[in-house]
């Protein structure tokens, strides 16, 4: 194993990534505009893409950034875009928008307002004396700063707030989650530094158990049965890394951009074929996820989170290392984002990216002509961790030698827990005695912005036909399939079908493969439940795009999160449903996919006291694409100890 991270100067072009100096210089513009004063908080900063079809934009262009301004003693907010000539210099601020946050909710949550909701609490009678209640030790208790969401509460709009439960913990090293402190909600407003509201239900029993799942007395004796496991790579990866962040593996090229929102960013993915570089997807990106909670007490009933858009999943990535989160030979990327104070901060190591062997790519062995044909499969990894509170995901990005494309979504961490009430719930799971794990939902969306062979693209949904027995099926096993194009954006509003099998092909009917058909790539999801909740719930209003499988839009430079830019306290409408209320046409047109894929988790014992990982992504595979298999040409195996054995 080893490892290796890129740290050439990157070429000045517009996918190339953030530097700490243009960190800095924009955190200048904004002082020098008089916009960043000591009460000025960088609740968002990231690099817009350039327009669309923008002239050199391999080139050294204007870069542009955003940023999301949040003052903490007026609780007021700016939206704010500066841009930068070649080396940061010539700063321009081209947009200085003065937000209505009642209108359109919040910023992000900020790091300082999570110690500051513990510290507000410990101050409050009303807390206290429901903690003394319970004769726990206030300084014992740790409180789980928590989004809002957007119910009944008109005194809340235009208030920035967050609400607290709470946990014991008994030691520094003791896991708090063990350890709910049930029948308790605080609601906090973090820019006046007041409790408004300090809800108490009643003392329920705090589960005694540890979860301490490093401890002995849980481990028992640790495994002696595991032999070293080595992948090496002796002559190095087979994918090489310039300007810092253009990747080429095999007949593959993409730039890899990281955003402090979305975390990895796809930029230009193309396959080479036949000596021409035919791009794919212009933009790729996991643009939101949700986690709606399925209690309906009143304690846990506003528990939703939209950990991209409210928490920004790219500032909490992990720093990975070696051996443990990566195995093999690794090159890692260290993105370089801002801090609330507008201060560049690398991520050391946030960007894993490695080569997997992948088991078998074709096999045959024909009786005929006596060929015994092998050939292995291969992918590229472009992968990072997030801890967003109890949870950890892992984002992972696949690209095969076959032209496929492949996300998958890691969840892993601690489930968040409650009291398991007695005579039992419907809506909890028990994990141990005592403790219990509300039903909850991991829900993301994908934007692609497709480009198959440019930038004419259409939709067309694809079902199975089961044709009934009769004349010309005597037999009855003839099956067909049926397309239909989804032509305007309120056809492209769709939900999946695993009964009859539904996919979506994202097609170039201006571009033909040698057969006369237009290139396309298909979109195979996992078919698993989208959002549970009630339609007429502010959890359905706020995430609309967890409602459905797939959404397509007609291209729109600012048309970028499926929720909308401000999700922090915005009472829904903003995103998806805006975008489509225009219902633009989508046939053979620049259009963006959304889809939305996820996990319906019911907490098992095994999820306790850490969970092991559960997965769900998504694949795009080549339908008509190529004019016959892109893998003819990958050789056979080479191995220390002579040739895979591949007859002719």
């Amino acid at each position: 194993m080893s490892a290796s991270a890129i740290s050439e100067a990157a070429e000045t072009t517009a996918y190339a990534p953030v530097r700490a100096g243009e960190i800095t210089a924009v955190r200048a513009a904004l002082g020098d505009a008089g916009l960043f004063d000591e009460s000025a908080r960088v609740a968002y900063l990231g690099l817009l893409d350039p327009p669309r079809g923008a002239a050199g934009e391999a080139e050294a262009t204007p870069r542009r950034f955003r940023v999301f301004l949040h003052n903490i003693a007026t609780g007021t907010a700016r939206d704010v875009v500066v841009s930068l000539g070649e080396g940061a210099a010539g700063a321009e601020i081209t947009r200085n928008i003065d937000l209505d946050t009642a209108v359109t909710g919040e910023l992000p949550v900020i790091e300082e307002e999570f110690e500051l909701v513990e510290s507000v609490l410990a101050r409050d009678e009303r807390w206290l004396k429901a903690l003394a209640d319970r004769n726990l030790d206030p300084a014992k208790v740790r409180v789980a700063p928590l989004s809002a969401g957007v119910f009944e509460y008109p005194e809340e709009k235009g208030r920035r707030i967050l609400r607290g439960l709470a946990f014991v913990q008994d030691f520094p090293e003791d896991n708090a989650w063990a350890h709910p402190v049930d029948g308790l909600v605080a609601y906090v407003d973090v820019v006046n530094k007041t409790v408004d509201q300090v809800l108490d239900f009643g003392a329920m029993p705090v589960p005694a158990e540890h979860g301490n799942y490093t401890d002995p007395e849980l481990t028992g004796e640790l495994r002696t049965t595991q032999k070293p496991l080595h992948i090496t790579q002796p002559d190095g990866p087979s994918f090489s890394i310039t300007g810092g962040n253009r990747i080429e593996w095999e007949k593959w090229s993409m730039d890899v951009g990281f955003d402090v929102r979305e975390g990895v960013v796809l930029h230009n993915v193309a396959f080479d074929d036949g000596g021409r570089r035919r791009s794919i997807l212009k933009r790729a990106s996991i643009a939101e996820m949700v986690v709606p909670y399925g209690d309906p007490s009143p304690v846990r009933s506003w528990q939703n989170y939209f950990d991209t858009g409210e928490y920004l999943v790219g500032q909490y990535a992990n720093s990975l290392e070696l051996g443990c989160d990566c195995l093999g030979e690794i090159t890692y990327l260290s993105p370089v984002v801002s801090d609330s104070f507008g201060n560049p901060r690398e991520i050391r190591n946030a960007v894993c990216i490695h080569e997997e062997d992948w088991s078998i790519l074709s096999k045959h062995s024909d009786l005929w002509s006596g060929v015994n044909y092998t050939r292995r499969n291969r992918r590229l990894v472009v992968s990072f961790f997030t801890t967003i509170g109890n949870y950890d995901y892992g984002f992972y990005w696949y690209l095969y030698l076959d032209g496929t494309i492949e996300f998958e979504a890691k969840a892993t961490g601690v489930v968040f827990t409650s009291a398991f009430p007695e005579g039992g719930s419907d809506n909890i799971s028990q994990l141990a005695p005592g403790l219990g794990a509300p039903y909850h939902q991991h829900l993301f969306s994908a934007r692609l912005d497709f480009a198959v062979d440019g930038f004419s693209n259409r939709v067309e949904e694809e079902d199975v036909v089961r044709q009934a027995m009769g004349p010309g099926n005597e037999r009855g096993n003839a099956f067909s399939r049926k397309r239909t194009v989804l032509t305007k954006e309120s056809e492209g509003v769709r939900e999946g079908d695993a009964r009859n099998g539904r996919t979506w092909i994202i097609s170039n009917p201006e571009s033909r493969n040698r057969l006369g058909e237009a290139v396309g790539y298909k979109l195979h999801s996992e078919n698993q439940p989208t959002l549970l909740a009630d339609p007429g719930s502010s959890i359905a209003r706020r995430a609309a795009f967890a409602t459905k499988d797939l959404w397509v839009t007609r291209y729109a430079e600012d048309e970028l999160y499926p929720t909308g830019d401000f999700v922090n306290q915005h009472s829904g409408g903003a995103g998806l449903p805006s975008y489509i209320a225009r219902d633009r046409d989508i046939d053979g047109q620049d259009i963006v996919v959304w889809h939305t894929f996820g996990l319906t988790h019911f907490p098992r014992p095994e999820d306790w006291p850490i969970m092991p990982v559960d997965t769900v992504g998504f694949k795009l595979r080549p339908d008509g694409f190529f004019d016959r298999s892109p893998v003819l040409d990958v050789p056979a195996s080479k191995l220390a100890g002579g040739h895979c054995h591949s007859g002719r």
